[in-house]
């Protein structure tokens, strides 16, 4: 089977599917692929991916790859670092087989992966698992003990003008279905009025839902310009060294942001502010809380995850995967019971309508006389 399309070129996938477009090629070097990102590429409908390392390294047995092959979407696999200096964003690139062509020239050859290879490969991943597992452990509690401190007392935050006290307060993060659980939460939202934190890429999701975040937390890497110019409130994590990364590109774009200071993930961050500022409740969406989407993020522990949730205790609910939890379906007896309302409304209506009423009895009076009556 030959693909032609034009190429997206990008060592962060994050930044890459930011300027995809249906049918192109995404040009990638994302080692073990997680979910997050491969859902991202399929919503772009594109047509390949290449990748210029390997999307399973056998350390975990991360989704990503399966989910895309399932789709019906092109994978080669450890095409060689290479082709980022053969092709340019936008060429017209080809591939045939295993191989990457551009203008009939080949540029890059690869391993074309279909559903099985690649579940293969993450069933003998699975086998490398209680390693993994160890290390995680053990760096988890190492770093428990050297961040304990920072967590202990409360984050010195700048002065916020969102009222917390007294107030839900939902979190979306973009992790693993955080998409489909903020639907299934509509009539929650419509109902207690939270306010909103997006966590980076999830001040896009609320976004999408026609929903405004009170703020954005983060890094500000992986949330849209539209979302930052959406009148947020803007906290940008800033490291335990002073370094503030996204407040760089929030400068570029004369925004105003307020840094927080402090070790471990925007996410924790953000769960941390609306309990140190009083909500009542915490609902979270997407917040990751397992070894294989630790792993998918790069990490190598949970420290501060760990040390955050224990501080929140019993204020937080996860919604993690509450769009599983339950889906309803209307059945036959609703139904007929609304037509039947509606049926008694529309004949109550045009009963106490004068003009229809006075049709109705001269009908009745007259079938009256026609049968002798």
């Amino acid at each position: 089977m030959r693909i032609e399309g034009r190429a997206r070129v990008d060592k962060r996938t994050k930044d890459l599917t930011k300027r995809l477009e249906p049918g192109e090629i995404a040009i990638i070097n994302h080692s073990d692929l997680d979910q997050v990102s491969a859902e991202s590429l399929l919503e772009k409908k594109v047509a390949a991916v290449v990748n210029a390392t390997t999307f399973n390294s056998g350390r975990y047995p991360n989704t990503g790859p399966l989910l895309l092959s399932v789709a019906g979407i092109t994978l080669i696999d450890n095409v060689g670092s290479e082709v980022f200096d053969r092709v340019q964003e936008g060429d017209v690139i080809e591939i045939e087989d295993n191989n990457v062509s551009k203008g009939g020239k080949l540029v890059a050859r690869g391993l074309r992966l279909d559903s099985a290879q690649i579940q293969a490969a993450m069933d003998k991943s699975r086998l490398s698992l209680t390693d993994e597992i160890e290390k995680f452990a053990v760096n988890t509690l190492d770093h428990v003990r050297r961040e304990k401190d920072s967590y202990l007392g409360d984050l010195k935050l700048p002065p916020i003008n969102t009222k917390f006290s007294g107030r839900h307060t939902l979190v979306v993060v973009r992790g693993y279905n955080y998409k489909a659980d903020l639907v299934t939460l509509r009539s929650y939202i419509r109902d207690m009025r939270p306010i909103l934190i997006g966590v980076d890429g999830g001040a896009d999701a609320l976004l999408d839902e026609r929903l405004e975040p009170d703020l954005i937390v983060g890094d500000m890497d992986s949330v849209s310009d539209k979302a930052l110019k959406s009148g947020a409130e803007l906290i940008c994590h800033a490291y335990t060294d002073g370094r503030a990364p996204g407040k760089d590109r929030l400068d570029e774009m004369g925004l105003e942001c307020k840094l927080a200071q402090a070790g471990g993930t925007s996410e924790d961050i953000a769960l941390l502010i609306a309990y140190q500022m009083g909500a009542e409740l915490i609902v979270a969406v997407g917040t990751h809380g397992n070894l294989i989407e630790f792993l998918d993020k790069g990490r190598e522990g949970m420290a501060s995850t760990f040390l955050a949730r224990l501080k929140v205790g019993d204020r937080l609910v996860e919604a993690k995967g509450v769009n599983q939890l339950y889906r309803s379906s209307p059945k036959m007896s609703h139904l007929l019971i609304l037509i039947f309302a509606a049926l008694t409304t529309i004949s109550v209506v045009i009963l106490k309508a004068p003009p229809i009423r006075l049709f109705v009895n001269t009908v009745f009076v007259k079938l009256k006389l026609f049968v002798g009556w």
